[in-house]
């Protein structure tokens, strides 16, 4: 099942006002009547209690008119033209207005499920929307990915909640299965990031992703131990990050170089100050030392590897070469202070 993003007001929000505007005018009757009860005629001739008023405001309001209890005198009839029958006729639009409102909703999630089907392409996938998921999101979308590019793969409903909270489009089941996957057009896709919750389940998913896609997505997946990283990428995983490995890593860091996590976090953690960035060589940059460009550059990308300045093929950029390079990441107005 697709999920959309979430709107601002939700059908059942918009459903209880209604119901509570309904109500209220059914309550406004019953005591207008009430208090002029003297002037209501009853078939059975002994006065309007407080439940024949319920029945009569009830019986109008919804258009039955048994005419058992009819106006008589002329206040009650006054009353009847100036409150009752505007109130009948404000009564019939919330029942009709919620009966659209329903079917026009059903009719606009159809129309964006076929229009989403014939759009989504070059999107990503991401499998798992939990702590790692929903970090992968935010990091798409700080490198300028769309959030209408990003498809969520989860089963939990209360995960699938806080997607299409955040305004991502979720698929609810297990991406392990080549019929969700195929429901998130994931040969259309531009990668697929595993994020799951155990490595066996990872295992499996690039293993289908691999299936389904011949190897023409790019698989990234999240590993908890080293030792099931090759494993993954074995089963189709073309880059496979180790968590475990990189926390301990960061942890022996903070005891022999404390200033280094001040660093990495830095690099990490968006508008902080520094970024981590990658871009094309410009025209006028190629055949240049990548030391003596503006920008902090510290690696480039070659025909997809990854090339260490230290290295004599980094000592020049070449044609077509990517360069990562640190940038201010700072607010503009804090940058420029």
């Amino acid at each position: 099942m697709i999920h959309f993003p979430a709107q601002r007001r939700g059908p059942l929000s918009a459903l209880s006002l209604r119901l509570a505007a309904a109500l209220g005018l059914v309550f406004a009757v019953v005591a207008a009547v009430y208090l002029d009860r003297d002037g209501y005629r009853d078939v059975n001739e002994d006065g309007l209690t407080l439940l024949d008023c319920f029945y009569y405001a009830v019986v109008s309001l919804s258009t039955t008119g048994y005419g058992d209890i009819t106006p008589a005198a002329p206040s009650a009839r006054l009353v009847n033209v100036l409150f009752v029958t505007p109130a009948r006729v404000l009564f019939l639009i919330i029942l009709v207005g919620t009966t659209l409102e329903v079917l026009t909703e059903q009719y606009r999630t159809g129309r964006r499920l076929s229009r989403w089907r014939r759009t989504v392409k070059d999107h990503v996938i991401i499998c798992g929307y939990g702590t790692k998921g929903r970090s992968a999101v935010n990091a798409l979308m700080e490198n300028g990915l769309d959030r209408s590019r990003i498809v969520v793969v989860e089963r939990s409903s209360a995960a699938l909640r806080q997607a299409t909270s955040a305004g991502l489009v979720a698929i609810e089941g297990s991406a392990t299965r080549s019929s969700v996957l195929n429901e998130a057009h994931v040969r259309h896709a531009k990668a697929v990031i595993i994020a799951t919750d155990s490595d066996d389940a990872s295992v499996l998913v690039a293993l289908t992703v691999r299936q389904l896609t011949a190897g023409q997505v790019r698989i990234i997946a999240a590993a908890r131990e080293a030792e099931n990283a090759p494993l993954l990428k074995q089963s189709g995983a073309h880059h496979v990050i180790v968590s475990s490995a990189t926390a301990g890593r960061l942890l022996g860091l903070s005891t022999s170089a404390p200033p280094l996590i001040d660093v990495v976090e830095d690099l990490l953690t968006p508008g902080q100050g520094m970024a981590l960035a990658m871009r094309s060589a410009a025209r006028d940059e190629v055949g240049r030392s990548p030391r003596e460009l503006d920008s902090l550059v510290i690696a480039l990308v070659r025909r997809g590897k990854v090339v260490s300045l230290a290295d004599r093929a980094g000592a020049v950029i070449e044609t077509g070469d990517m360069l990562v390079h640190v940038r201010d990441d700072r607010p503009q107005s804090a940058a420029t202070v």
